[in-house]
Order: structure tokens, then C-alpha cells, then sequence
């Protein structure tokens, strides 16, 4: 019987995973895209469920080393400002259209969000 292996999906670098909105003009918090932009379809809205671990940072001194030491090169990120469960307006044609497991998703750098609306508790 073979083993059952799971599936993760694991998104890089300064990366965000969006499933895009149907196309409504009104969203369920309240924001609206005026028909120009929905038209033009340079701008996009939809909800992260994914974020990468942000934008890498080298340490200089990591750098420095003999040829004969081992690197000491550690994994350091920036973190995004997005997060998971953000709502988004995004920059459409920087993102890359994929299917998943049946779904549609958008990966687009950080730096194509426009908008991020978050529901916070006060």
C-alpha cells in the first residue's frame, strides 16, 4: 500500500499568495474599484493566504571569510508587511497566474500591493 505524501505549498522570498476576487465591484469589507480600473484590469483585489519569508538581508561579515573556512552564511529575511488573511488591491500584471489543487491563485511580488486592509481588534 503506498504512503499517502502531503503537499505543502511553500511560497519564496518577498513573494505574497492571493486568491483573486470573481470580479465584483464592491467587496465584502466596503472598498470599491471604480469601472475604469475594473475595465483597464491593471489593478486587482483579493485575500493572502500565503506570504513569503520577506526580502533577504546578507551580512556583510558573513562575507568575509578565508577560503579555507566554512561559510557562515545564516538565513535572514526582512519581514513582509503583509499578512495572511490581508485583503489586498495588487498590481495585476506583476502577478503570475497559477492553479493549485483545483484553485486559482495569483503569486505577485510584495512590492505590487498597493492596499492592504486588516482587521484588527481594539
Amino acid at each position: 500500500m503506498a504512503d499517502k505524501i502531503d503537499k505543502k505549498l511553500i511560497v519564496v522570498g518577498d513573494r505574497v499568495l492571493i486568491i483573486p476576487d470573481d470580479g465584483q465591484n464592491r467587496t465584502d469589507t466596503g472598498l470599491y474599484l471604480p469601472q475604469g480600473v475594473k475595465e483597464k484590469e491593471k489593478v486587482q483585489s483579493g485575500t493572502i493566504v500565503k506570504i513569503g519569508p520577506g526580502y533577504p538581508v546578507v551580512d556583510p561579515s558573513a562575507l568575509e571569510v578565508e577560503p579555507w573556512q566554512a561559510p557562515k552564511v545564516e538565513n535572514r529575511y526582512f519581514p513582509l508587511l503583509a499578512k495572511e488573511g490581508d485583503y489586498c488591491i495588487f498590481l495585476r500584471n506583476a502577478g503570475v497566474e497559477i492553479e493549485y489543487e483545483g484553485k486559482k491563485y495569483i503569486v505577485a511580488p510584495h512590492s505590487a500591493i498597493l492596499v492592504l486592509l486588516r482587521n484588527t481588534l481594539e
